[in-house]
């Protein structure tokens, strides 16, 4: 211990800001996503799932009877890895593959019951967690930060409402 009762591995907030890169906006970003991200990732660990549960599960909601292959594009995942990940939500009853009237080589996603709850408790979940990470900021300052979030994400060619993490297996606990 340093006599300012510092740990010699602990960087005081007048060092940091001497850190080179320390203030770049590319910087900051990543150290907050990466603070956000395994947050996310240890709460929805409570209720036995992974953020890439999480996600699937949103997206089959929001686009009922979605196609596999479908969800794989929207996801930008590998289909075999898309088919492990439905299985493990199938047999845990969070969502069901059904026959497509119109194309029967296909199947249709559906939530259950179970998965509609449990997306309840991931909401509820998200805007705890979002709560307590934008604590620091007014009302009109997280409206702010949104719209210029969304323009950088926009830009970037970023899908919306989809992490990246989803496309370099990052979600799912790997």
């Amino acid at each position: 211990m340093t006599k300012t009762g510092q740990t010699s591995t602990e960087v005081s907030p007048r060092t940091a800001q001497r850190i080179r890169g320390a203030d770049s906006p590319a910087f900051l970003l990543a150290q907050v996503g990466g603070h956000a991200a395994a947050g996310f990732a240890k709460r929805v660990q409570t209720l036995g799932l992974t953020p890439a549960d999480a996600g699937t599960l949103r997206i089959v909601q929001a686009k009922e009877g979605i196609s596999q292959q479908a969800l794989g594009t929207e996801l930008g995942i590998a289909p075999s890895r898309l088919v492990s990940l439905i299985d493990d939500l199938e047999e845990r009853g969070l969502v069901e593959r059904r026959d497509q009237p119109e194309d029967r080589r296909s199947y249709g996603l559906y939530l259950r019951s179970k998965g509609r709850d449990a997306l309840k408790l991931i909401g509820q979940i998200a805007r705890e967690h979002q709560q307590e990470l934008c604590a620091a900021l007014t009302e009109k300052e997280r409206d702010e930060l949104v719209a210029l979030l969304k323009r950088i994400a926009d830009q970037q060619g970023l899908r919306p409402g989809v992490h990246p993490g989803f496309g370099r297996g990052r979600l799912a606990g790997e």
